[in-house]
């Protein structure tokens, strides 16, 4: 009442203070009406739906107010529930006994008051009437009316109302009749019943709703309080049940900023073996194994600064020793070809030419095998003319020349074609630095290289009888020229998509271990 037609006429956004941007009639917006201090159109997305914007409000709120929230309100409904469905059948069910107590008094009256109407003993009927109002308290009223419809008797003390009368008519053929009045004192329920089929009068009770109301209105007050603080209880128990569920979950939030500011180290603590506390340990895991990441990382890129010094550093001796090599033997054997040409100038006989031609000749083949052997140390030309296998088998041939060092090389399953330069020149080297580990470092007496080609990988794998040695250790050891070596291997592998394993252990040798995919047919 009060807004009438124009509150039909509103849409439901304006109906709760917003339309379109608009304020309400009250003349502010949805966060008005939600207890927010955010006015509409500030902090809301243009192209935001109504369903939208109260998602947004709902899902700024925390889960504690929300499960608060919902445990008052499911409280609150099923208590304001149960109450308005108790009152209705408590209402339903007194008015019902009430009505029935009514004819029954009505009966009761008609059928006790007929001698004493057919005898005209007023007197006594009265005395009936004061005792039938006395023992009923519900009874607002009683009268007896003779069968010309006059008022025998009545318990009106301020005079009888004549327009009762004609309220409640009642045929002597019919067994009551039965008429709810609304007064100033509230509903009553008259009660008419025909004495002796009507001929002798008829009798009149009035049941009054008064005390039922009052019974109802108790019961009533008395779910609601008992609603009350159960609602209260409720709150405190989802309290108490939102804080033992938050607290973990706000250790969590805790521990993932800590990761966000990239604190590796922070854990959360679990409360319980439930779903939140297994997350915990899931979360604690995962920081574990971020911080050993981040640590293998650390570890890896001074690695690869200390392998990248060490080229640099080898490439730079690499070019003095071919500089020393170039200077003190091609260069002086370069000069004694021009000294004895200069000799073969100044001969006089064909012997003598012949003699120092003998001698220029063995100099020259001597310079030019300096420089192939230079040449080869470099980069094998056999790897290049004739691929992997060969550039192996000649690397197994001259390791054991050079080092006394038995290497049985064997090559099974490769394909005619030739593998991608990147991968012969990858697994050249890694078996190149596999057998010179093993014949500095392990002391073996024995060394076999296995390479096999099979379902599309190609496998490399030398093995030695020396004295091995614990590989975890070494990595997390400071020997810089051993861990540099087995990390330019993984390097190696990890730059042609492959895999490096290394299985060595103290005195029982080392296996080194190289896998790389090249297809089917070797590309």
């Amino acid at each position: 009442e009060g807004w009438g037609g124009t509150w039909d006429s509103l849409s439901l956004w304006e109906r709760v203070g917003v339309a379109h941007g608009t304020p309400s009639p009250s003349g502010r917006g949805l966060g008005w009406h939600m207890g927010l201090p955010l006015p509409l159109g500030e902090g809301w997305g243009e192209g935001m739906t109504g369903w939208s914007r109260i998602w947004t409000v709902v899902g700024a709120v925390g889960v504690r107010t929300k499960i608060m929230g919902i445990a008052l309100g499911l409280v609150l409904l099923l208590g304001l529930g149960l109450t308005f469905q108790v009152r209705m059948t408590l209402l339903y069910t007194l008015r019902d006994q009430l009505v029935k107590r009514g004819i029954s008094i009505a009966h009761d009256m008609a059928a006790r008051s007929t001698d004493l109407i057919l005898t005209n003993n007023l007197f006594a009927l009265h005395e009936f009437l004061r005792d039938t109002l006395e023992n009923n308290a519900d009874l607002r009223y009683v009268f007896i009316l003779d069968a010309d419809g006059q008022v025998l008797v009545h318990s009106f003390s301020e005079g009888f109302p004549i327009d009762l009368l004609a309220v409640n008519p009642v045929q002597g053929d019919e067994r009551y009749a039965l008429k709810t009045l609304d007064t100033e004192e509230g509903l009553i329920r008259d009660v008419a019943v025909p004495i002796f089929n009507g001929r002798a009068g008829v009798a009149r009770v009035g049941m009054s709703e008064q005390r039922l109301d009052a019974t109802v209105q108790r019961t009533t007050n008395q779910l609601l309080l008992a609603t009350i603080l159960v609602a209260v209880l409720g709150v405190a128990a989802a309290y108490g049940l939102t804080w033992i569920l938050t607290r973990p979950i706000l250790e969590l939030v805790d521990a993932a900023r800590a990761v966000t500011r990239g604190d590796l180290s922070h854990r959360s603590r679990v409360w319980a073996r439930d779903e939140i506390g297994q997350l915990g340990v899931a979360f604690n895991a995962m920081t574990a194994e971020l911080e050993r990441a981040q640590q293998e990382r650390e570890e890896r890129a001074q690695l690869q600064a200390q392998l990248l010094q060490r080229i640099i550093s080898a490439q730079e001796e690499e070019r003095k020793r071919i500089a020393r090599e170039l200077h003190d033997e091609t260069s002086q054997a370069l000069s004694s070809l021009v000294v004895g040409l200069k000799v073969i100038e100044g001969a006089c006989t064909l012997e003598e030419v012949q003699g120092h031609l003998a001698e220029l000749k063995a100099l020259t083949s001597r310079t030019l095998d300096e420089v192939h052997d230079l040449a080869l140390e470099l980069r094998p030309s056999v790897l290049d003319d004739l691929g992997l296998v060969a550039a192996l088998q000649r690397y197994a041939r001259d390791c054991s020349r050079k080092f006394r060092l038995p290497v049985d090389f064997h090559a099974v399953g490769l394909q005619e074609e030739r593998l991608p330069p990147e991968v012969e020149t990858a697994l050249y080297r890694i078996v190149q630095e596999a057998l010179t580990n093993s014949a500095k470092y392990a002391r073996a007496h024995y060394v076999s290289v296995l390479l096999e080609q099979r379902d599309g990988r190609l496998r490399a794998i030398i093995e030695d009888d020396g004295v091995g040695f614990d590989a975890e250790e070494l990595l997390r050891s400071g020997i810089k020229e051993k861990k540099l070596g087995l990390f330019g291997m993984q390097e190696r592998a990890s730059l042609i998509g492959g895999r490096l394993a290394i299985e060595s252990a103290p005195g029982a040798g080392t296996t080194v271990m190289v896998e790389v995919p090249v297809g089917r047919n070797g590309h």
